[in-house]
């Protein structure tokens, strides 16, 4: 006897198509932003890389940058590179910070769109390309504003004041401000203008952002895994981060080394004390507790150094200052990122909440990295050892970056949306 078939109702019809790849991808902001940052991390390290190598070696057939190459990799590093794993970062977690709903595609698409799509710009525009190198940060300035602004729209949308929060978006409105004066750098404005927005996105936007982060999240991780854990998150911490570094910025600004050495002295026992105050001795394991203490230790270090240098009256490209420079931006931005990302990465998409063999190989490599690049510096070091420990930057995070990756373009493990 024939059956009549048995209808498919069209929610099991829709649960067995596999999503889009625009669907997965930009499920989250998280997703579209690390994958920006994951690719501009191998994408300006590589052009630094060369354009090193074609100053060691004398490529003459190499395109020179429009501008001073030290000043766009220090940009491109920061802005290009660091700002959009910042910007996935915060768009995710503002909301949930302050009690929300996630935010909507239209609120992170278009901060993908500006600052990912400027970098991708001004990398083209460092081979002698001026109009696509400026048009390429006017784009990325147009991002991070959008984005800025959105992620106030969900603070001033808040029933309570999140202080953590807060001070994050004063660092986002400087690293605008930094932005906005490079790029009149670059339509004709002074070169001081440049060096300012250096400075800006290392002490007014990167430090106080990094800061501010593990101020809140790093006693969290701790108490969440270390039985007896004693949670140290001091009010005064955030205002008195900003006041020294505000100070720092102002006595460089001013070419005065001897207060600057005073401010720094400072600093380095700030981060010591805090460091010491979230007992690292208790979080050597798991691993990916562990990376966010050995990360941190590189930024009272930094601070010393600079304060050194300071004392010896150098300039901002004195042997102590780039060592110091190397020893925050290499060692302790750059070791953090991969700490926290890692976690992230895992976290959100249903994996398990453990360093694995490919980050700890780009955790351990950028430690080698950074302390070749702080040795080197304070020896004098020549271009053959800079431009080696450009490459050695590269082939560190290389592994990471394309797992990270294919990770953002996948679904999750869990099956869970985001």
């Amino acid at each position: 006897m024939n059956r009549a078939p048995i209808p498919i109702a069209p929610f099991a019809r829709a649960a067995a198509t596999p999503p889009s790849f625009t669907a997965v991808f930009a499920a989250a902001p998280h997703r579209l932003m690390f994958f920006a940052g994951a690719s501009a991390v191998l994408l300006s390290m590589l052009w630094w890389t060369l354009a090193l190598a074609a100053g060691t070696f004398g490529w003459s057939a190499w395109p020179q940058a429009p501008i001073p190459a030290i000043w766009a990799h220090a940009m491109l590093a920061q802005y290009g590179m660091l700002g959009p794993f910042i910007f996935g970062f915060l768009l995710t977690v503002f909301p949930r910070w302050t009690g929300q709903s996630d935010l909507k595609r239209r609120a992170y698409v278009p901060v993908f769109a500006g600052v990912f799509g400027g970098t991708l710009l001004a990398l083209p525009g460092l081979l002698d390309l001026r109009p696509l190198l400026v048009l390429g940060f006017a784009l990325m300035l147009g991002g991070w504003i959008y984005g800025g602004a959105r992620l106030f729209g969900v603070l001033r949308a808040a029933r309570s004041r999140d202080r953590w929060a807060w001070s994050i978006m004063a660092a986002l409105a400087l690293g605008a401000l930094g932005l906005a004066l490079f790029l009149a750098f670059l339509l004709g404005a002074p070169p001081a203008l440049a060096i300012a927005a250096i400075r800006l996105g290392t002490l007014g936007f990167l430090l106080p952002v990094y800061f501010s982060v593990i101020h809140r999240m790093l006693p969290f991780f701790s108490a969440n895994v270390i039985p007896g854990y004693r949670t140290v998150r001091p009010t005064w911490s955030l205002p008195l981060l900003w006041v020294l570094l505000l100070a720092h910025l102002g006595f460089g600004f001013a070419s005065l080394p001897m207060w600057r050495a005073l401010i720094d002295a400072l600093l380095a026992l700030f981060f010591l004390g805090h460091w010491i105050a979230w007992q690292p001795w208790k979080a050597r394991r798991p691993g990916l507790l562990a990376v966010l203490y050995l990360a941190f230790a590189w930024l009272p270090l930094a601070f010393v150094l600079f304060a050194l240098g300071g004392l010896r009256g150098e300039g901002a490209y004195g042997a102590l200052d780039m060592a110091a420079l190397h020893a925050l931006t290499v060692g302790f931005f750059g070791s953090m990122l991969v700490a926290m990302v890692t976690r992230v990465t895992h976290g959100h998409s249903g994996r398990p909440l453990a360093m694995g063999a490919v980050p700890w190989f780009t955790f351990l490599a950028v430690q080698a990295v950074a302390l070749a690049r702080v040795i080197d510096a304070l020896a004098g070091g020549g271009a053959l050892a800079y431009t080696l420990t450009a490459a050695a930057w590269v082939a560190a995070f290389l592994p990471w970056a394309l797992r990270s990756a294919w990770i953002y373009l996948s679904p999750r493990r869990d099956g869970r949306p985001g």
